[in-house]
């Protein structure tokens, strides 16, 4: 971290989580955040899904809600960024205070509640960005916390930004819509992602559609989820979101509701992680998202199953540096171990988490 980005970190952290995070949305609009760069190399370069990736180090979605600043954070040094969560109609979300940092855990806890613009917006600034980069923008579908029809609602924003997306990530696996998670039960995710192919299929290229599941589930479900994604030929998991497990924290936030991120979510993600890629045997693409914040973390992830990672929440306390340390360490311990690439680093010692 140069000292410049350390000054502006220092300055964030002076204000609230939420306003902290609004500042930095402006300073990218703005150009003033530092920008580390792409880093890529044949080491580090993968495909995903049908996607060329020129590292393996994606955003995660929660950080860009409105797909405001996507061209700024393809320039930031990620492989892959993904926008969101969108839902139809544009809504608040929960009230505040809805966002709260735990520095004795390295962690965030959310409830920010699906705040975003709406459909119709984040498909204008999509169909607005930049193609001259070599970074894959995917956006994340949400439902409104008062629909009647929640699985339509994915269809509905994938109908309006598709096109304009490079990958597609059904949600729903965030905690902070009330029932959403009930959508994870077989029939009614294969119901969800059938209405979700159908306008897939009328659209005029080819949109690989993702799910992110939640940590929180048992073998059983997770042999569950596997079974549908298999029936209806899902493009890939994105493993996982945030957790409502409160275990371990020592912070004085750590009462607060909401989805816990960070540092404390990595062991239990990443045998998600690892329990996903034994049922699939390697067969559907992973992304591996839960308390990175080194690039051993990242690798880990990696070695586990996943065939690229992402973060956020390091982000909060390490600055956008995070992601060039993060790739370069990654291409070191691939050569350390004597990969030619990430493919062939994928799932290698998923039996170390079993």
């Amino acid at each position: 971290m140069t000292p410049y980005e350390r000054f502006g970190m220092w300055v964030l952290h002076r204000f609230d989580a939420e306003t902290a995070h609004k500042l930095s949305l402006m300073a990218l609009k703005a150009g003033v955040a530092p920008m580390p760069g792409l880093h890529t190399s044949p080491a580090l370069a993968t495909t995903v899904a049908g996607m060329h990736l020129p590292n393996p180090v994606g955003l995660a979605a929660g950080y860009d809600k409105n797909a405001e600043v996507v061209d700024a954070l393809a320039r930031a040094g990620f492989g892959f960024v993904e926008a969101g969560a969108i839902t139809p109609r544009p809504q608040s979300g929960n009230p505040k205070p809805r966002l709260f940092r735990l520095y004795e855990d390295a962690a965030i806890i959310n409830r920010m509640g699906f705040n975003n613009n709406g459909m119709e917006a984040a498909a204008l600034r999509l169909s607005r960005r930049s193609h001259g980069h070599p970074v894959p923008v995917g956006l994340n579908l949400g439902a409104n916390k008062d629909s009647e029809d929640r699985a339509g609602d994915f269809a509905r924003v994938f109908e309006a930004c598709g096109p304009h997306a490079d990958f597609v990530t059904v949600n729903v696996s965030s905690p902070n819509t009330e029932r959403l998670r009930d959508l994870q039960g077989p029939q009614a995710l294969k119901a969800l992602l059938d209405r979700v192919f159908e306008v897939r299929e009328s659209m005029t290229k080819y949109t690989p559609v993702l799910l992110k599941i939640a940590p929180d589930l048992g073998d059983e479900e997770l042999e569950a989820i596997v079974e549908v994604a298999r029936s209806v030929r899902l493009d890939g998991i994105v493993a996982t979101n945030t957790t409502l497990d409160r275990d371990g924290l020592a912070s004085a936030n750590a009462g607060e509701g909401g989805g816990l991120s960070g540092k404390p979510l990595f062991e239990k993600s990443t045998r998600v992680l690892a329990r996903l890629s034994s049922l699939t045997q390697g067969h559907l693409p992973l992304i591996g998202v839960g308390g990175i914040a080194t690039a051993e973390d990242a690798y880990a992830k990696i070695t586990a199953g996943a065939a690229a990672v992402q973060i956020y929440t390091a982000l909060v306390f390490h600055g956008l540096s995070l992601v060039d340390e993060i790739t370069r360490g990654i291409e070191t311990l691939l050569a350390r171990d004597g990969f030619a690439n990430v493919a062939e680093a994928v799932g290698t010692r998923r039996g170390d988490w079993l």
